[in-house]
């Protein structure tokens, strides 16, 4: 009986391995988009998917530098958000 269980691991490992490489993961992949996002008396920048906030500013404008400087590192999109929570504007550094 062994033998079977390890020829049951080896094809699922075999169609892991193949959905891996077809691009299919079984975790959603974390993305490094930022948003620029109206906090406290401020804004803030803060990674897609995160609570934590990545850097705070007094000005919109600043907080939009440093997404875009983030975003161009990672390769990732800088999504601004207007005062009220809503979405402003998207770029794009894919």
């Amino acid at each position: 009986m062994p033998k079977q269980n390890t020829l049951v691991d080896a094809i699922q490992q075999l169609i892991a391995a193949i959905l891996n490489a077809l691009g299919h993961h079984s975790t959603p992949k974390r993305t490094w988009h930022q948003h620029v996002v109206p906090y406290q008396e401020g804004w803030a920048v803060r990674r897609e998917g995160n609570e934590r906030v990545t850097s705070k500013h007094r000005k919109q404008g600043t907080a939009i530098r440093k997404a875009k400087t983030l975003a161009k590192r990672y390769n990732a999109d800088v999504i601004i958000h207007r005062a009220n929570g809503g979405i402003r504007k998207r770029i794009s550094y894919r």
